[in-house]
């Protein structure tokens, strides 16, 4: 698809009531079709000038410090523009107003790209940002994300790949953890032990037809007391059992320490101290870390991560023709950050 940098162009587009999914495709991503219309209107104003191809050095921050993420895509949106480009690399931590990416070049190679450019910037560093959040107050146990089920199909690969930058170690969304090089993790909904009718039956058929490169993990919330149900699950599988999940109902009081201590000591007590327990349900960092104190082992963390704000990104004109300038209030002329590094 070609670059969308006219007014004309825009114009040519057709109405697109029918389409299936209302989210944007990658040629469409990478034409500009999902800037806003000003920078368009820019670009036919300053070809008009015939200053269209000025030189500039434009520079992107944030308010607030966060997890840099999302560079990849960045850099795809940015390959067949005639620019270089610095960068932090991803995953850095950043302070407020650091400077994270700067791009020089002819104007109209990048100026109707800024709105992608920056949502994915900011969206992908939100996410990192919380995931690294979480996976801090796991404190070296292990996170999986589970936040897909929140957010638009369209951008829950993006989100899901998002948490793995910012620490988290695994994720269950299939695009997701792909897109991040890995396999996808997860075990077995409650929909299954609803459908079979036991939770015992439920986890011996999953044994039976799971490679064993799946752990061995069931939920024990479905029918009975948690700690009963765990302990029967662990007895039937006979020491190939590698852990429980714990996700009670909110209507029930939710996971809480208390019912971590209860289940982990009625596992020790019939013998199975290696059994593990896993938590989720509307996990923030506070209630990791006081489940984790309680006896939790590993976390499943969805809504915290999948709904964390965007971190707001900004991109400025800090140099023309080779020329320190700047709107008011901001410095004029390229920022000095020895972090960034030349990607382009």
């Amino acid at each position: 698809m070609e670059r969308i940098d006219s007014l004309s162009k825009v114009e040519a587009l057709k109405p697109q009531t029918g389409r299936e999914y209302f989210a944007a495709e990658h040629a469409e991503i990478s034409a500009g079709a999902t800037t806003d219309i000003y920078f368009i209107k820019t670009i036919d104003i300053l070809r008009h000038l015939g200053k269209e191809n000025t030189v500039v050095t434009a520079e992107i921050f944030a308010r607030k410090s966060g997890v840099f993420c999302g560079l990849p895509e960045a850099m795809n949106l940015l390959k067949d523009s005639n620019v270089e480009v610095w960068a932090l690399p991803e995953g850095e931590r950043f302070e407020p107003k650091e400077v994270l990416m700067r791009i020089r070049g002819p104007y109209a190679e990048f100026g109707v790209l800024e709105a992608p450019l920056l949502g994915i910037l900011a969206s992908s560093t939100g996410w990192a940002t919380a995931a690294r959040e979480a996976a801090e107050a796991a404190d070296g146990s292990p996170c999986t994300v589970f936040g897909a089920r929140h957010v638009h199909p369209a951008v829950a690969p993006v989100m899901e790949r998002s948490a793995l930058v910012g620490g988290i170690d695994s994720a269950s969304c299939v695009l997701g953890a792909l897109a991040a090089g890995r396999e996808p993790v997860g075990t077995a909904p409650h929909a299954l032990i609803l459908i079979v009718g036991d939770t015992v039956e439920a986890t011996l058929a999953y044994d039976e037809c799971m490679p064993e490169s799946s752990a061995r993990l069931v939920v024990v919330d479905t029918f009975r007391d948690e700690a009963e149900e765990a302990v029967r699950v662990a007895k039937a599988m006979g020491g190939r059992l590698y852990g429980v999940r714990l996700d009670t109902a909110s209507e029930l009081g939710g996971v809480t320490p208390e019912l971590v201590q209860r289940v982990r000591k009625a596992l020790d007590d019939a013998g199975y101290p290696e059994v593990l327990i896993f938590v989720s349900g509307g996990l923030t960092p506070e209630r990791i870390r006081s489940l984790k104190a309680a006896g939790a082992a590993a976390f499943g963390v969805g809504s915290f991560i999948s709904g964390a704000s965007a971190i707001d990104m900004t991109m400025d004109l800090k140099e023309v023709d080779g020329k320190p300038i700047a709107k008011r209030g901001r410095i004029p002329g390229a920022i000095a950050n020895p972090r960034l590094k030349q990607m382009k």
